[in-house]
């Protein structure tokens, strides 16, 4: 007698179910280092979101968990970024939405690696105002903080042209929405513009939380 299986048993198979699991993985990654950073910014002493960056939680006696941080949600993304290019395999953007990912990945362990100075009064005790002179690993951070803005804006770019091709529209405004928060964020901060350190955080945020809603959509398709 043969036994007839019903399409919902055959399409689960092992490639999936890691897929799932891959999935997983990267909407969790961004999510974690945004709640774990914001959660510093509320309650570590004489941190001022709107003076200081999030990057200057990793500073301090506590400055480990904010480079834990870090290193653990890199890890993650690029982990992640490998159930990406399985999710979007033979799509347009299939192949460089994951590469910058990942690469936003290894910026962040990089970031985490090389913390930048103290400076204007964080950590407590710090004098205002920013250092006369920066040491090299303040701008290895700086450098890894660019290499993952510019990573995280154009994957939200490379998104908007695929849910564009696929004609998801409101996909694929949600996608250029989020990369330019990150872009102009970034660049308010990066002009010296009032409250830049405040308006970064709310384009990284934006642009790391889209990922990880792409992320979810694709795992929920798999």
């Amino acid at each position: 007698m043969t036994t007839v299986q019903s399409p919902a048993a055959t399409a689960v198979t092992p490639s999936s179910v890691t897929t799932r699991s891959l999935l997983t993985v990267a909407v969790v990654a961004q999510p974690l280092w945004a709640v774990v950073a914001l959660a510093q910014a509320a309650t570590r002493q004489g941190f001022d979101i709107i003076r200081h960056p999030l990057s200057a939680l990793s500073n301090g006696s506590l400055g480990w968990i904010q480079i834990t941080n870090f290193v653990l949600a890199g890890v993650l993304t690029v982990v992640g970024a490998t159930g990406l290019r399985r999710a979007l395999r033979g799509a347009s953007g299939g192949t460089w939405v994951p590469r910058l990912v990942r690469i936003s990945g290894i910026g962040m362990i990089a970031a985490g690696a090389f913390v930048m100075d103290p400076a204007d009064g964080f950590p407590h005790g710090t004098p205002d105002g920013m250092p006369a002179s920066l040491t090299w690993h303040s701008y290895a951070h700086f450098a890894a903080g660019s290499i993952t803005f510019t990573a995280l804006i154009a994957a939200c770019f490379v998104l908007g042209h695929h849910f564009s091709r696929g004609g998801e529209r409101r996909y694929a405004i949600g996608s250029r929405i989020a990369g330019t928060a990150l872009l102009l964020g970034n660049g308010w901060a990066m002009s010296g513009g009032k409250a830049g350190t405040l308006t970064l955080a709310v384009g990284v945020i934006t642009a790391m939380t889209w990922i990880s809603v792409i992320a979810g959509r694709h795992r929920r398709n798999v």
